[in-house]
């Protein structure tokens, strides 16, 4: 065995307090062969990195894992640096001091993390406000503003799979960290040497620890329902709509049957996906991307004949939904038993429309009104907004991005513009400025309200989204994945990237590249990234970047086709094609 991996190994041991965690540890080393050696070199060969948006790892003993001393030291940079950052409110205590709130999700060990992190906060002298049970990232989000905190985290992997768990960092403005503030943690959180820790009682006795529950869930509802358009049309045909439902073992059901139920619409929640339970044992995926992740909800929606089914992923920050469609199975659309399932650039498309539809019709739409979306999300997107006389601004790829777009619309850094909606294509969508992140609660009770709103009109969502390819032209988006795990995987996908720099492809499906924008410096008042674009002569966009918070490199493309004299079907085959040609020649790269 390696020295290095060896030496590391016994130094975790020697801190780490949890009994399995450390047990896992001393059980490889005790086993010796070569197997375990393969294991602990995977465990010890980095630090689990600390990254722009916080932790995220495989659930384990060792400094590349999600486990209870890896927690403890990135609340300790964290903490560290929030002092730093406000010395004159580190000076005093109670509510004139620093404050932080934590929530965490149905994800194994998560209320061990985040009682973790409040006691290393509280031994800091910062007031921390802990969920009392498992709460939804926009509702962390949403807390930070609504008691005045100073930063806040949130534990969860999101839509990873069962052996993941993670932390995500946020500032006081209920955003996730985005530059200085995250370097400047992350420079932290390499410097912890000394841990500051205090026991849950003394926290709870010295007001440090506060545990909280309705005093932010009450309000939280209120104001998802106070963004709704027409209460009036809910509450006069909300017997209309019936509605399935599966939050996938998380956050969601709590507040998605609640404000549903308040508005007097009918959800049938999945029983089996109805409880938080970190194995995710109905799905492989916890992700409302994947469709087998709807499966079981689709079922129940033919069953009850939904006219809706609605899901959310752990931590319901993401929503996707499927729709009754008579389409045949293997059109461009995705269709399961009779449902076709929404993308998210096409839900972003709906919500963007009924959104600016609404405002201008209630007389409502500010001469200033602009959404923002990320670089890889469709270009569909903008022409809705142009459409109505509005704007829509690009950002990176990242709910923070979308956030510092906000804030600085809000303080004129960036033009007075005011806020209207944001999304990104990996079903993210927010439609309030009082969270500052992605919210999959508020997206389900805006479509409910779409879905009777349309139906109202005698139209579907699809028939809407049909109405709107004839306004703004057919627009298809294609993703490709590739993992790239162990030691190596990190320098095989910065091998790729660096050789489309070098190299960048003439072609892409036969399609001539036109241009090409590298945003690793930064472009076009874009904040530097690890993003490769590739223009094509046609409009076609595709985007290369590596993933932030799991080990993969991820492609994405979006292709327009006129609907013309030969319709939309045709138009559909056209855009079909084009990825298919392009689909070929980045598996051709990336080895799959």
């Amino acid at each position: 065995m390696k020295v290095e991996i060896l030496e590391k190994a016994k130094d975790y041991i020697a801190r780490e307090k949890d009994a399995n965690f450390k047990g896992e540890v001393e059980k490889l080393l005790a086993k010796g062969d070569q197997e375990a050696e393969k294991e602990l070199e995977d465990r010890f060969y980095q630090n689990l990195e600390f990254g722009t948006g916080g932790l995220r790892g495989v659930i384990g003993g060792g400094y590349n894992r999600m486990n209870t001393l890896v927690v403890k030291s990135a609340t300790q940079g964290l903490a560290t640096y929030i002092v730093k950052t406000f010395p004159q409110k580190a000076a005093m205590s109670g509510d004139n001091g620093l404050k932080a709130v934590i929530a965490f999700d149905s994800r194994h060990y998560s209320a061990e993390f985040a009682e973790a992190a409040a006691l290393i906060f509280a031994a800091n002298n910062i007031k921390t406000y802990l969920f009392s049970s498992l709460r939804p990232t926009p509702e962390l989000s949403f807390a930070i503003r609504h008691l005045g905190c100073d930063t806040g985290i949130v534990v969860t992997a999101s839509h990873n799979p069962p052996q993941y768990n993670g932390y995500k960092a946020y500032w006081n403005d209920g955003s996730q960290v985005i530059p200085p503030h995250d370097e400047g943690i992350i420079d932290e959180v390499n410097a912890v040497k000394d841990i500051k820790e205090i026991p849950r009682k003394e926290a709870l006795d010295k007001g440090l620890l506060v545990i909280i529950d309705k005093e932010v869930d009450e309000p939280y509802q209120a104001m998802v329902k106070s963004r709704l358009f027409r209460p009036e049309l809910i509450k006069q045909k909300a017997g209309e709509v019936k509605i399935v439902y599966t939050p996938l073992h998380g956050t969601g059901a709590f507040h998605v049957e609640k404000i549903l139920g308040d508005l007097g619409l009918k959800v049938i929640t999945v029983p089996e996906q109805r409880e938080g339970n970190g194995n995710f044992p109905t799905v492989s995926f916890p992700n409302p991307e994947e469709a087998a992740a709807l499966d079981m909800a689709i079922k129940l929606g033919a069953k009850e004949k939904a006219d809706v089914v609605m899901a959310t992923d752990p931590d319901a920050d993401r929503f996707g939904i499927a729709v009754p469609s008579n389409l045949p199975a293997g059109t461009s659309q995705n269709i399961v038993n009779g449902f076709a399932l929404v993308t998210g650039n096409q839900m972003g498309v709906l919500l963007a429309d009924y959104i600016f539809l609404s405002l201008k019709e209630l007389g409502r739409l500010p001469s200033n009104a602009a959404m923002v979306n990320s670089i890889v999300t469709t270009g569909m997107q903008k022409k809705v907004a142009q459409h109505y006389g509005s704007e829509c601004f690009e950002c990176l790829t990242g709910f923070k991005w979308i956030a510092d777009v906000m804030r600085k619309w809000e303080i004129g850094e960036m033009g007075a513009k005011h806020f209207v909606f944001g999304t990104e294509e990996s079903y993210g969508y927010n439609i309030e400025t009082e969270v500052r992140d992605k919210d999959g609660v508020s997206a389900a009770a805006l479509t409910a309200e779409m879905t009777l709103y349309w139906r109202s009109n005698g139209k579907s969502l699809l028939d809407r989204l049909d109405e709107l390819y004839a306004i703004c032209g057919y627009w298809q988006e294609m993703g490709i994945s590739k993992y790239f795990k162990g030691p190596q995987g990190s320098s095989i996908m910065n091998g790729i990237m660096e050789e489309y720099r070098k190299n960048p492809p003439k072609t892409l499906g036969g399609i001539a590249v036109s241009r090409v924008r590298d945003i690793k410096n930064g472009a076009n008042g874009l904040p530097p990234s690890d993003v490769l674009q590739f223009f094509l002569a046609d409009g076609t966009v595709v985007s290369a970047r590596p993933s932030g918070t799991e080990p993969k490199i991820k492609f994405y493309a979006s292709c327009c086709s006129e609907v013309g004299s030969g319709g939309l079907e045709a138009a559909k085959a056209e855009a079909g094609k084009k990825l298919e040609a392009i689909k070929k020649d980045i598996r051709a790269v990336i080895g799959d």
